[in-house]
C-alpha cells in the first residue's frame, strides 16, 4: 500500500467527525459522540484507541463499520510493517468481515502479508479471489505463477505462465519463468534408456557333419 493511502484514510477519518457524524448525531448521539473521538485517534494514528471506540459506535450504529474497516486495514498496515504479521492477518480479517466491498484491497493487503511468513497456501488462496474479482488484472495471475513455482508445483506454474503469455506475451517476469520452469522439467524428466540390442544365439554346426 502506498504511504499516501494514510493520508487518505486520515482525511476521510476527519470528514467523517466533522460531517457524517454530524448528521447522524441526532439519531444517535452516542455513537456519533465515539466515532468522533476514534476519528481523532485515527488522526494522531492511536490505533488501538481508535478500533476500539469504533467498534463501540459500531456496535450502537452498523453505519460506522466503514470507518472501523478503514481503522483495522491501516493498523493492520503498521503491524507488518512492525512485523508483527499475525496481528495484521487479524486485523486484515476484521476488515474483510465489516467491508467485503473492499474485498479486492484488503486480499492484496492480506497476501502481501502471508507471502512475507511463507504461507504460501493462504496466499494462493487470496490471490486466487483476487482473479476471481479482476481476471484481467496481469499480476494476480504472475503472483500465482510464482507461488505454485516456489511449491514445486511445475505443472500448475507453467499453466498459470501461459495465461500471461498469452494476455502479454512480452511480460518479462513470465518469460524468463518460462525458462526456468522448462529447465525444472527438464531435469526431472528422467532419460529414456536405449532399446536393447538382441543378443545373438551360438552358432550350430551342420547336422551330422563333424568337426574336423
Amino acid at each position: 500500500m502506498k504511504r499516501s493511502f494514510t493520508f487518505i484514510l486520515i482525511a476521510a477519518l476527519a470528514l467523517c467527525a466533522s460531517q457524517v457524524c454530524q448528521a447522524q448525531a441526532k439519531k444517535n448521539p452516542e455513537a456519533n459522540k465515539l466515532a468522533r473521538e476514534g476519528a481523532e485517534a485515527a488522526k494522531s494514528q492511536d490505533w488501538d484507541k481508535a478500533v476500539d471506540l469504533l467498534k463501540k459506535a459500531t456496535a450502537m450504529d452498523k453505519k460506522y463499520g466503514d470507518e472501523l474497516s478503514a481503522v483495522y486495514q491501516q493498523r493492520g498496515y503498521a503491524a507488518a510493517n512492525d512485523q508483527r504479521y499475525g496481528d495484521a492477518i487479524n486485523d486484515y480479517d476484521e476488515a474483510l468481515k465489516l467491508t467485503p466491498q473492499d474485498a479486492p484491497r484488503i486480499h492484496e493487503q492480506r497476501a502481501a502479508v502471508e507471502m512475507k511468513i511463507q504461507d504460501y497456501d493462504k496466499a494462493l488462496a487470496d490471490y486466487s479471489e483476487l482473479i476471481k474479482l479482476k481476471p484481467n488484472e496481469i499480476k494476480y495471475v504472475n503472483y500465482r505463477a510464482y507461488i505454485y513455482e516456489l511449491k514445486n508445483d511445475l505443472q500448475n506454474s507453467t499453466a498459470e505462465n501461459e495465461k500471461i503469455l498469452k494476455l502479454d506475451p512480452n511480460n518479462q517476469d513470465a518469460k524468463a519463468r518460462k525458462q526456468r520452469l522448462e529447465q525444472k522439467i527438464a531435469e526431472r524428466t528422467p532419460l529414456t534408456p536405449p532399446p536393447r540390442t538382441p543378443t545373438a544365439s551360438p552358432a550350430h554346426s551342420p547336422a551330422g557333419k563333424k568337426k574336423p
